[in-house]
């Protein structure tokens, strides 16, 4: 009998169908099945890759069941890279399924599980046939791309990420609600059973009231605050932290302290405790492909905001430890590697890139290496940045040419993709109009530097597009390379039983991501192994993207608690 080797999944009347495919796409059966049934298909086969709608939606039932799914194609995730891809010849097919644009679902929703299949389940795009039309189309569409090795790496990576932001959710993060109490009373003093607010914030509000000489200055709405400043006889034209301290005032200081005190509350305060920590874990939801370069978002618990504060709540179980690892200096090293620049990849080598360019003379420090190269990535063209660029230019055109080029090609209005990739969005008619407008003989002064100032705005966003797009490219590669190998790992004999989900009771799994960073909660035998991983991953991820081109990815790995400072 031919090989499975995809298992697409859907719904269909009031049961779960399920068509095995063969890998020239040919469709070998179809089936209902129980529950039962699904379940034994997950553990019996590790090598076939499951098809389906929404992972956030299909996957989590498999989770409650310890069963974790080695490869997935998640269809939505997958849908909006080919519909935009530059790469794919005709993606005429793909924008008219518009039913595929819609955004994910989150276990945060009310999504009912795979066998809760209420109408909407039953209709595309989570329906069987409508799910096998779309796998037709986007095989079809990956096929004929140019770059289609790549784009398949994207796809597959993509997809990936969607597995493990749903094994994140399960696993959690090992939480100390006891700690995190005890930080937010060290901060901002005990509860008060008579404010809204704490204690410390109630006596830094008076202390900020009575510099300012208004015993009724509001200074949680910045309208307010900035009349009660510039009545006090402060000028500031914000209410940032940078803006508030170009001022000598003794209302300053405690001002900075309220707000930066108040924000810790209202975002991780003692309600954030309350609903986001249960039985030891902090379980956000991630939103993968979420901003539009690729990178993760957050729709609950805001996993991407949490302070360094609170990391010393991130308490592993007894038995066990916590791996981290962080990369440095990720994205000029990203943009070292996808220009084949190998000036500055011989910076990139050095642990500390800035130092290393600021040692070899192409600016006068560490300071001004900084300076530059985020300049040259996120389109500063005043002040120091500004100064420094000429400089960059010369000691590493390749990479300079790159950025240039993209926010040339974005301030022409066109459109720039990432190495594997993924497309940035077109500019809207609005703004073609502008432009075209613009370039009239009689239109109005204002209008050209109106234009020309929305152009160059375009430009800083393409010029970032390519290179944070593919170092979230690369974290993606280096988490699917983690996961990979932390299952090779395997269970655990006699690990002590964690209050992750059942899959990871037993084994290292990841348990948080963020951009660059991960942090593993493993069993304390595991630990060097461990860590063994996140570095040959690193090195793995490179090699898949960049293949023999000697890019650099040094990490910094900690077993043990997580450093509130890095």
């Amino acid at each position: 009998m031919t090989a499975t080797a995809f298992r697409v999944v859907g719904s269909s009347a009031d049961a779960v169908a399920v068509a095995d495919l063969a890998a020239d796409g040919n469709e070998i059966r179809r089936r209902t099945l129980s529950p039962q049934d699904v379940h034994a298909l997950g553990r019996e086969d590790d090598t076939v890759r499951w098809v389906w709608s929404d992972t956030a939606r299909w996957y989590p039932p498999f989770l409650e069941q310890g069963i974790t799914l080695q490869r997935c194609h998640d269809l939505r995730l997958v849908h909006a890279i080919l519909r935009d891809s530059a790469s794919v010849a005709d993606a005429g097919a793909l924008r008219a399924a518009e039913q595929w644009d819609a955004p994910a679902e989150s276990e945060q929703s009310g999504t009912p599980t795979l066998f809760e299949l209420d109408d909407g389940a039953r209709r595309a795009p989570h329906a069987i046939d409508a799910t096998l039309e779309e796998f037709h189309r986007q095989q079809e569409a990956l096929s004929s791309a140019a770059h289609a090795g790549r784009l398949r790496l994207l796809a597959a990576a993509e997809s990936a990420g969607a597995l493990i932001a749903a094994e994140l959710h399960a696993a959690g993060v090992p939480w100390s609600a006891d700690r995190h109490d005890q930080i937010l009373v060290e901060m901002l003093g005990e509860r008060s059973s008579t404010s809204v607010l704490p204690q410390t914030l109630v006596e830094l509000r008076e202390q900020v009231r009575g510099a300012l000489g208004d015993p009724q200055a509001s200074l949680d709405s910045q309208p307010k605050l900035l009349r009660a400043l510039h009545r006090a006889g402060i000028p500031a034209q914000s209410t940032g932290r940078w803006e508030l301290r170009r001022f000598d005032h003794p209302a300053i200081a405690p001002l900075i302290e309220y707000r930066q005190l108040s924000r810790l509350l209202q975002a991780n305060g003692w309600a954030w405790l309350e609903t986001w920590v249960r039985d030891r874990r902090f379980r956000p939801v991630y939103v993968p492909g979420g901003v539009v370069t690729g990178r993760w978002a957050s729709s609950g618990g805001g996993a991407l905001q949490i302070p360094r504060m609170l990391r010393a709540a991130v308490v592993a179980d007894p038995g066990w430890t916590l791996v981290s690892a962080d990369v440095a200096q990720l994205e000029p090293r990203v943009l070292a590697a996808m220009s084949s620049d190998h000036a500055l990849a011989d910076a990139a080598r050095a642990r500390d890139l800035y130092q290393h360019i600021a040692d070899d003379g192409t600016v006068p420090t560490r300071a001004d290496a900084k300076i530059a190269i985020l300049g040259a990535m996120y389109g500063a063209t005043t002040g120091d940045s500004a100064r420094l660029l000429p400089a960059l230019r010369r000691r590493y055109p390749r990479a300079m040419r790159l950025v240039d080029d993209a926010a040339a090609r974005g301030e022409a209005g066109e459109v720039v993709s990432t190495w594997l990739g993924r497309t940035c969005p077109a500019p809207s008619e609005r703004w073609r109009r502008e432009q075209q407008d613009a370039s009239a003989a009689d239109a109005p002064a204002v209008a050209g530097e109106r234009a020309r100032a929305r152009a160059r705005d375009r430009g800083r966003f393409t010029r970032n597009f390519v290179v944070q797009g593919t170092a979230a490219e690369w974290s993606l590669a280096w988490l699917a390379e983690i996961r990979k190998a932390l299952t090779r790992l395997g269970p655990v004999a006699q690990a002590a039983p964690s209050h992750s989900g059942a899959a990871f009771e037993s084994r290292p799994h990841l348990a948080f991501f963020l951009h660059d960073e991960v942090i593993v909660h493993t069993p304390l035998a595991c630990a060097d192994d461990v860590a063994e991983v996140l570095r040959s991953s690193a090195d793995e991820a490179a090699r898949l993207l960049f293949g023999d081109f000697p890019a650099d990815f040094p990490l910094d790995v900690q077993i043990g608690p997580v450093a509130a400072e890095k």
